[in-house]
Order: C-alpha cells, then sequence, then structure tokens
C-alpha cells in the first residue's frame, strides 16, 4: 500500500534526513520548507518539495490541501520546522519572542490541526513532533527556546489523549546535540542579542561552548534522528518518546537525579 509522509523543515539536518530514510522505506515524500532551492537538491521520484511557510496560514493550509488533492490521504506527519532563538531574557525583544513561539509551537499546532480531520476520517495517522533534550532540561541562554519544546511536550503528550480513541498515534523525538546548522544559528542569536550589553562577555563564551559541543566529533549525525523518526513512525506500537543523541540521556538523567541546584552547577560550567 502507498503510504504518504509530511516533513516539516525538511531542507537540511534533521529533516531532510528523515524524508530521505522515508523514501527508502518506500514512502511517497512530501519534503516541506520555506526554500524551494534547497529542497530541488534531493528532489526525486518518491521525495516531492512543496513550499510551506510555517508562520503563514494560507502558506499551510495550500501545503496540506495539495497533498490531500494529490494523494488523498497523509499517513505521517513530521512536525520538524523550528530554530533556536538563543539569549538573555533581557535581550530578547518580545516580536522574536514571539517569532520563536509562532515557529516552533504555534506552527506545529496549525500544521497538526490541518492534517487531523482527514487521519481522524480513516481512523488511522501518526503525528511525529519534534521536540528536544531542551524540552525536559534547560541552558542559559535558551529561556524561550526552552519554552517552546516545553510547551511542545505538554501540547503532545495531551494531544496523545485525545487521538487515542481515533487509532491516531502522537510521539516526540527528543533529540540531543547533533550535528546540524542548528548550533551555528542559535550561538549567531546569543551573539547578536547581547552584543555590547552586560551579558556580551558570558554570552560569547556560550556561544564557543555551544558550537564546540555541537561541532565536536560527539555530536551524533542528523541521519540517526532520521533513522529513530522513521522507525517510530511504522512501530506497530511506538513508544511515546524517543530520547536519543549526544548528551540527551546523561543531561536528562542527571538534572532528574542531581536535583536543580546541581544541575543548574553543572550546566553553567558546561555552556
Amino acid at each position: 500500500m502507498k503510504r504518504v509522509a509530511l516533513v516539516t523543515g525538511a531542507s537540511s539536518g534533521i529533516g531532510q534526513a528523515a524524508a530521505e530514510r522515508f523514501s527508502a522505506e518506500g514512502f511517497t515524500v512530501y519534503a516541506a520548507a520555506r526554500s524551494m532551492d534547497k529542497l530541488q537538491a534531493f528532489a526525486s521520484r518518491t521525495i516531492i518539495p512543496i513550499a510551506l511557510d510555517v508562520t503563514d496560514d494560507a502558506s499551510m493550509q495550500a501545503c496540506v490541501q495539495q497533498i490531500l488533492a494529490d494523494e488523498g490521504f497523509i499517513d505521517v506527519l513530521v512536525n520538524n520546522a523550528g530554530y533556536g532563538s538563543f539569549g538573555a531574557v533581557e535581550d530578547i525583544p518580545m516580536e522574536e519572542a514571539r517569532r520563536q513561539l509562532e515557529v516552533n509551537l504555534f506552527g506545529l499546532a496549525r500544521m497538526t490541526q490541518l492534517v487531523l480531520p482527514s487521519m481522524r476520517e480513516a481512523c488511522s495517522g501518526r503525528i511525529i513532533n519534534i521536540a528536544s533534550m531542551g524540552g525536559r532540561i534547560w541552558v542559559p541562554y535558551g529561556a524561550w527556546y526552552n519554552a517552546t519544546k516545553f510547551a511542545v511536550e505538554g501540547f503532545s503528550a495531551s494531544l496523545r489523549l485525545e487521538l487515542e480513541p481515533f487509532n491516531i498515534n502522537v510521539v516526540i523525538i527528543e533529540p540531543g546535540s547533533i550535528r546540524t546548522p542548528w548550533s551555528g544559528i542559535a550561538a549567531r542569536h546569543l551573539r547578536a542579542s547581547a552584543e555590547n550589553g552586560p551579558y556580551a562577555a558570558d554570552a560569547e563564551r556560550s556561544a564557543d561552548n555551544l558550537e564546540r559541543v555541537y561541532r565536536s566529533r560527539f555530536a551524533t549525525e542528523p541521519e540517526v534522528i532520521g533513522r529513530c523518526i522513521v522507525k517510530a513512525a511504522t512501530a506497530a506500537r511506538p513508544r511515546t518518546r524517543y530520547l536519543l543523541g549526544f548528551g540527551a540521556k546523561p543531561m536528562v538523567y542527571l538534572q532528574k537525579f542531581l536535583g536543580d541546584r546541581v544541575y543548574d552547577t553543572l550546566v553553567r560550567n558546561i555552556l
């Protein structure tokens, strides 16, 4: 039987790896992102580029409507689109904070709303939300990013209960340090937000450490997360969450067992 997956934020990193893995497993994959130029580079007979801006409701509606018109159904939605807006709370303009929520949380929620009627009618489907170990732990200067990922965790858990009667599974993927462009974007945001301000020196140190951790030889390749996403999409009874990637399990478990104060001291020395 034909299986159809929609992957958002598919132009690079985890999203691209997931799209390619779905294709290898025989899915027809709609790889969605704002930049169609980047998507064209890996388009194939089973990977179909599609434009999507998760901050634009008309774009989101058009994306889902096109896929339903072409295929008739969507088996799997992977909500991967997102970015890290790092900076001190005092320095981040509220406009940027709202954009972080718009991309990382509200875009994910709206895409979910749009695919659910067809999944519910078919009494089948899978929603896979890419959260982060940052949805269970926290780091300095990550307040708004961490807020969005903690929100994705709560949103997904509640959604899972709502959709269980319709045979629609909701799965959370919680990556650790993954070798993608994410860390460079987060570090640039951090440096720019703190420039010439009271947090500048410490923010520069944190930005350097952030890049060092995510670019080290220990950082996990995005293909590992891509394989996990497809596993979660195809397992007869998937786990509710998958915590994986460099640092993810140790950091989450350390916070759980050491408590907030010891964890805070530890993470300040790392980041």
